[in-house]
């Protein structure tokens, strides 16, 4: 199974766009493919909510695709959070992750993408290679979610790829 996590909890957001372009796309394949929107967590705390979709979603998760903005050179306080309030052993210890940065900025949050993968290192994770990140994401995708680079949607496809075969 693979969860494409949507790492902010702003709504509307070109993040959410971005992760459910990657579900779309590992859909189309008939994969056992899920998405986490950190929209719907309420609480920053460990709480039903968050047990009910540990036990669910997170810890049956073998692949993860965490797509994450870039907030301050990083990534959003809420994604961390996920991370501080489960079960680290069960839900991340051994998996796998692809990740994916996005920022209107021309950097694609290559900051936020390097930190996540030295917490997921410590997580015990294995971090796939090939971590994209998509720079002035308000001109490589239009108000419907679709990506308008051709160089862009084949390095995703690529990326997503070569993924499924890690």
């Amino acid at each position: 199974m693979i969860t494409i996590i949507s790492g902010t909890n702003r709504k509307n957001s070109k993040t959410q766009l971005v992760a459910k372009y990657y579900f779309q796309l590992l859909k189309q394949d008939n994969k056992d493919v899920h998405l986490f929107s950190l929209e719907e967590i309420k609480s920053i705390y460990r709480d039903a909510f968050i047990e009910k979709i540990e036990e669910r979603l997170l810890i049956p998760t073998e692949k993860f695709i965490i797509v994450m903005p870039e907030y301050n050179g990083s990534f959003p306080g809420i994604l961390k959070l996920l991370f501080d309030n489960t079960d680290i052993r069960k839900v991340w210890w051994y998996k796998k992750a692809l990740l994916v940065g996005v920022a209107d900025g021309r950097g694609g949050n290559l900051r936020g993408i390097e930190h996540m993968t030295n917490i997921l290192h410590y997580l015990k994770m294995n971090v796939h290679y090939n971590k994209l990140p998509i720079s002035k994401i308000n001109l490589e995708m239009n108000e419907k979610g679709e990506f308008v680079n051709d160089l862009t949607i084949q390095a995703i496809k690529e990326q997503v790829r070569s993924f499924e075969n890690y």
